[in-house]
């Protein structure tokens, strides 16, 4: 029998997308031009290969097991070839849209912008908005070129690298009348506390954390980022649980006062996902290169100081 390996990239990049739209578009072919190419592969493998769903398009199990054998081979090929290409970040121009949570947009871009500015002047940055969930950062349609802070329950089409992992401590007013030497469990639970919403579903890391060890907040007040907290603790007598770098930011403002938590309350992981599709991208590559080095330098950074 005869392959038409012409017919190879668009088995792989529906199984990537699960829909016909967004596949179509990313091959830059229009949806009949799609669908006549998904037929000739059902034809040619003796498959149906995808079950139309509500939300979108089931594999089949020949297409599960096919499909990862012949995206590994697609992507040595693309190794090869993308390694011929040099990718010079001096002179590069080019917008790359990320999504940063408000943690990673607070703790992580002053670097990233900072190592930009001195290595690829022609790289241009666009922030949007974390999202309530996956889908709407972009991340999932390759709209957005990355998604930046704890990713949860990520699909088989976005690629998650782990950055660092984070901490947690305790701000208050450097003045407040009852918190002097250390935090107490017993006053932890009894001062009013100020709250970072989280985006979305993505209700993890200190939820989860206080609610194992039997810690109760009581919430004064929801903000939906870091910037406002130092404002409001210091003319109030709340108390903040915020991540060890961004306390170790406000450490040197004078108002306040960091303690660590009053019981171990552990980590949470900060990562870096991306579409599929750009994985073997110099330019996304290069990108990613940067920002898990400025990751591991600032965290190496914090715990010298």
């Amino acid at each position: 029998m005869k392959y038409d390996l012409n017919l190879l990239p668009v088995l792989v990049t529906l199984m990537e997308e699960r829909n016909v739209t967004r596949a179509a578009e990313r091959l830059g072919i229009t949806q009949p031009a799609l669908s006549n190419a998904l037929n000739r592969l059902r034809d040619m493998l003796h498959d149906p290969l995808f079950i139309r769903e509500r939300y979108g398009m089931r594999p089949t199990q020949m297409a599960e097991e096919l499909v990862p054998v012949i995206a590994a081979s697609l992507a040595t090929l693309d190794d090869v070839i993308l390694g011929q290409q040099d990718f010079d970040p001096s002179q590069a121009t080019r917008l790359f849209t990320l999504a940063p949570n408000s943690y990673v947009e607070f703790v992580l871009m002053p670097a990233i912008v900072a190592r930009l500015r001195e290595c690829a002047p022609g790289i241009r940055l666009r922030l949007i908005p974390f999202g309530n969930d996956l889908t709407e950062t972009g991340a999932i349609s390759g709209t957005t070129d990355m998604v930046l802070g704890r990713i949860s329950d990520a699909p088989d089409n976005l690629v998650v690298q782990h950055l660092m992992d984070e901490g947690l401590a305790c701000v208050v007013r450097a003045d407040h009348p009852e918190i002097h030497n250390a935090l107490s469990s017993a006053q932890y639970e009894s001062l009013k506390h100020v709250n970072v919403l989280p985006p979305g579903r993505m209700r993890a890391g200190l939820f989860q954390a206080l609610e194992q060890r039997g810690l109760k907040r009581q919430v004064a007040i929801s903000v939906t980022h870091f910037l406002a907290v130092p404002e409001i603790i210091a003319v109030t007598d709340y108390c903040a649980t915020l991540p060890d770098l961004i306390c170790h930011h406000l450490a040197k403002d004078p108002r306040l006062n960091i303690f660590p938590a009053p019981v171990d309350l552990g980590t949470f992981p900060v990562e870096m996902g991306w579409h599929v599709r750009y994985r073997h991208d110099p330019a996304h590559r290069w990108l990613r290169s940067l920002i898990n080095d400025v990751a591991k330098e600032r965290m190496e950074n914090a715990l010298q100081t």
